[in-house]
């Protein structure tokens, strides 16, 4: 359930990076065609609600507070991530805003969190979309031998 309404923060500069994290378990698949591991798409969907975004840590935030930002965004769960590029994101049509998450049950807090959003109401993001999220994407933290793409 989003937080926030979605809105695009003019203080993400279009080269600021977009960290998106990464479950193995969850955004890792076989892929038998390659006969190796790559990151699938549902890496880069958003959650179902009409106005949720796609999870997200805005690295300008971790950098400024003198946090380590690959520290961060590591954890047990989240073992690597993947950026992209503000601009990147913002040519696809999608706008990138602020959502700290404090006090809520179950999740950790996080004042470096941030959504990726559509500018319309719609369940999940377009195949074009997704595509380039995935193109534009690069290894934050890599997990050796699993292909980005």
């Amino acid at each position: 359930m989003a937080l926030v309404e979605p809105y695009d923060e003019k203080n993400i500069s279009r080269q600021d990076r977009i960290i998106r994290r990464i479950n193995v378990k969850e955004h890792v698949i076989w892929d038998g065609n390659r006969q190796r591991n790559r990151i699938s798409s549902k890496l880069y969907n958003k959650s179902s609600g009409l106005l949720d975004g796609m999870s997200v840590d805005i690295e300008a935030l971790i950098l400024a507070d003198g946090v380590d930002p690959v520290d961060h965004v590591t954890t047990p769960v989240f073992t690597a991530s993947v950026f992209f590029s503000a601009g990147d994101v913002r040519a696809l049509g999608l706008i990138i805003g602020y959502e700290p998450v404090a006090d809520v049950e179950g999740q950790p807090d996080n004042p470096y969190h941030g959504e990726v959003w559509l500018t319309t109401q719609r369940k999940s993001f377009t195949r074009a979309q997704k595509k380039g999220l995935a193109n534009s994407a690069n290894w934050y933290v890599e997990i050796p031998d699993v292909d980005i793409r």
